[in-house]
């Protein structure tokens, strides 16, 4: 088969990031419309799951199950912080602030995932990385405060903000395991059990919740969970990897920056929200410290192959072949479709 023009997989990279943006708007929808929105973020994946499992079966011709009490194990928790708790800080958090700010303040993943790794001795934290982070880190408290870098220090945020901050710790979570599950299952599979998993968790929550009705559910409420299912999942991914595969994990992951940046341009048109000249600075300091701590000088790091692995988002949220480590937000925002290491969707 003929290899595609480079035109085409970088065409097909962007637009991967302008459905993973469209991820945060899609979800805002669901959430002001839906008190209970849980039974949508399990529809979603149950969804998302059986599109990738018609991949697997139209390319391998049959799916691989766990093995053995460690990989189930590593499946339960891919889908309690990938999917399950990432998108209840998700969901509940858009019912309570803007899609843009929400995007804006899960940029922070990849920088966080970079804290994490050198914390935890998989990484060196060099100058550059930590002025990176320092600077991403003094933008998201600007986001977070809507403005007013000391808003959180002083306790002058809402629960919409705790929560989406409760996306980035969930992502990073879900990234460090789905480092770990790459190099037992293949990105798709890892994908396939990340959806399944977490759906199930998602379904035994709305039941609890309650409040389910989709009949009830409006045209909106059903064109936001298909496009959450089919493009910011399973056709983003598919684009994102084979970007990957063409082009490089540390090159495509650069791209993840243009995910929160979509995302505002599309509340802005699509939502109305209008954000103000501090929340959009703070954004770009966002944006920049990502770029500057994920910046790949020589060999490539654990936050640039996890900048994006999300079935959620990001995006949300990126790609991974088995042993591989590839580019996340909902970020995600499940991800990024993998939400599970480059990640950072989510």
């Amino acid at each position: 088969m003929p290899q595609q023009p480079l035109s085409l997989t970088y065409a097909k990279l962007i637009a991967a990031m302008f459905m993973w943006g469209g991820t945060w708007i899609a979800g805002r929808v669901i959430a002001q419309e839906l008190t209970a929105p849980l039974a949508v973020a399990a529809l979603r994946f149950v969804i998302a799951g059986l599109v990738v499992a018609g991949v697997m079966l139209a390319g391998d011709g049959d799916i691989p199950l766990p093995q053995g009490r460690d990989e189930w194990g590593l499946v339960w928790a891919l889908g309690f912080f990938g999917i399950f708790l990432y998108g209840l800080c998700f969901f509940f958090g858009l019912q309570r602030i803007g899609a843009g700010r929400g995007a804006l303040v899960v940029a922070l993943n990849p920088v966080v995932i970079v804290i994490l790794a050198w914390l935890s001795g998989k990484e060196s934290m060099t100058g550059r990385k930590a002025l990176g982070s320092l600077i991403a880190l003094a933008g998201c408290l600007t986001v977070i405060g809507n403005g007013d870098p000391l808003a959180m220090l002083r306790g002058a945020v809402g629960l919409g903000e705790w929560l989406i901050l409760g996306c980035v710790l969930s992502w990073a979570a879900y990234t460090l395991i789905g480092w770990r599950a790459t190099r037992r299952f293949s990105a798709l599979a890892t994908t396939l059990y990340a959806s399944l998993s977490g759906a199930l968790l998602l379904g035994l929550a709305a039941l609890v919740q309650g409040d389910i009705d989709p009949a009830a559910w409006s045209w909106r409420v059903w064109s936001a969970m298909l496009f959450l299912a089919v493009f910011g999942t399973a056709i983003a991914y598919t684009w994102f990897t084979a970007a990957v595969h063409r082009i490089g994990a540390g090159h495509a992951s650069i791209f993840i920056n243009l995910v929160p940046v979509f995302a505002v341009l599309q509340a802005a048109v699509l939502l109305d929200e209008r954000l103000g000249l501090a929340v959009l600075a703070g954004g770009g300091l966002v944006i920049a410290g990502v770029w500057l701590t994920t910046l790949r000088t020589h060999s490539p790091s654990l936050a640039t192959g996890a900048v994006r692995q999300s079935p959620i988002q990001a995006p949300s949220g990126a790609a991974q072949t088995r042993g591989e480590a590839a580019p996340s937000v909902e970020t995600g925002q499940l991800t990024t479709l993998q939400k599970t290491s480059l990640e950072s969707k989510q």
